[in-house]
């Protein structure tokens, strides 16, 4: 089925729905629906071979489809939903998005204020996103909304799915420090999502939310790069093309980065083989945290050679993905798919089990806890 198509000439959703359709976009998946069974340890083993051949990057095509929405759709949705949504969602012919972040509710995101209130087979959606990556793209989005105000704000969560095409949806975007506007304000307003698009029982979104956000930062933090590939590549060409700009203390640093990007890279291996024995846990969190402060590192070392050319950026309308444009963008890693703060916190509470910080909310009802 995939060895008959020549990755040149197929299209991307031709050639990625043919992966889907062998099996191979999630090998643990069941068969039928993009996977054959087997244990999740192997699709390492498929990726490998379908990239030496050609195939495009599905996570790169649809990162939040396939990176988020594909494992939470597995993990808790019904047959039928997911026998109409994972194909296209893999293949990229639909993109998604992640309606999660608020603007009073950011990292503190079980404290948001969207509401979805029941009508009949229908719930009826009132709120504001934010930071809401490829919205302007996307089909369908991950949902978390507030349900039951009089609960605990963990306990008063449900989940959906959003048809972004749905009357009531309005996209803004936001405009970047790049000049590109990749994330965006999401306005919903009286929007009607069938309760056939709800994952998992009313009240548990929280429960939903958490293997979206375990697949998230696993996702980003993921490295299969090989060596000397990924972001420190960028620091390595830099310095093969300007000889020029060369000195003993830049060349110590360059060193110590590239020995950083390796235990990056290494250490993701080892999470890589420990998730076979199941899903994504709190210590994804390590390589989110770590490749995104890498990767600031990377751009500020690069920035630091170029010197006064660093100051030279291209228009913003200008595409070109430029080395100043890598930094700006860089500076949004530590911030996006949970700020380190947060996963700082995660790893000790979690990871390293120390003290939780102080929450004076615990217990309370949402109604009642005081927000900005």
């Amino acid at each position: 089925m995939v060895a008959g198509l020549d990755p040149a000439t197929a299209t991307t959703a031709e050639f990625l729905g043919a992966c889907y359709d062998a099996g191979l976009a999630w090998v643990h998946f069941p068969v039928g629906f993009g996977g054959l069974g087997l244990p999740a340890g192997l699709q390492a083993v498929a990726d490998a071979i379908l990239a030496a051949g050609g195939r495009p990057d599905p996570f790169l095509n649809n990162p939040i489809g396939v990176g988020m929405a594909g494992p939470t759709l597995h993990g808790h949705a019904d047959s039928e939903l997911r026998a109409r949504l994972l194909r296209p969602l893999y293949t990229g012919e639909q993109m998604w998005a992640q309606l999660f972040s608020e603007p009073g509710a950011g990292s503190d995101l079980a404290g948001l204020s969207t509401r979805a209130v029941r009508d009949g087979d229908d719930w009826v959606v009132d709120g504001q996103k934010v930071w809401t990556s490829l919205a302007h793209l996307a089909s369908w989005a991950l949902l978390l909304a507030r349900t039951d105000p009089d609960l605990p704000k963990h306990r008063g969560l449900t989940y959906f799915i959003v048809d972004m095409h749905a009357p009531g949806v309005e996209v803004r975007p936001l405009r970047q420090a790049t000049g590109q506007a990749e994330f965006n304000e999401v306005y919903l307003t009286g929007v009607r999502v069938p309760d056939a698009h709800r994952l998992g029982d009313v009240g548990q979104g929280w429960n939903v939310a958490m293997t979206t956000l375990m697949n998230e930062r696993s996702a980003i933090g993921d490295s299969a790069l090989g060596r000397g590939s990924g972001t420190i590549a960028d620091a390595l060409d830099l310095w093969r093309d300007r000889p020029d700009l060369h000195s003993p203390a830049l060349r110590l640093r360059l060193a110590d980065l590239w020995t950083q990007a390796e235990a990056y890279r290494l250490t993701g291996e080892r999470a890589r083989v420990a998730r076979t024995a199941g899903p994504p846990g709190p210590e994804a969190s390590i390589g989110k945290l770590v490749g995104a402060e890498l990767n600031q590192k990377i751009y500020d070392f690069c920035m630091e050679m170029l010197g006064p050319e660093g100051t030279l950026y291209d228009s913003y309308d200008d595409p070109s993905d430029s080395l100043q444009r890598r930094f700006l963008r860089a500076r949004a890693n530590t911030i996006e798919g949970g700020t380190s703060q947060i996963l700082r916190n995660v790893l000790g509470e979690r990871v390293l089990r120390l003290p939780g910080d102080v929450r004076v909310d615990t217990g309370k009802p949402w109604r009642d806890v005081p927000r900005g």
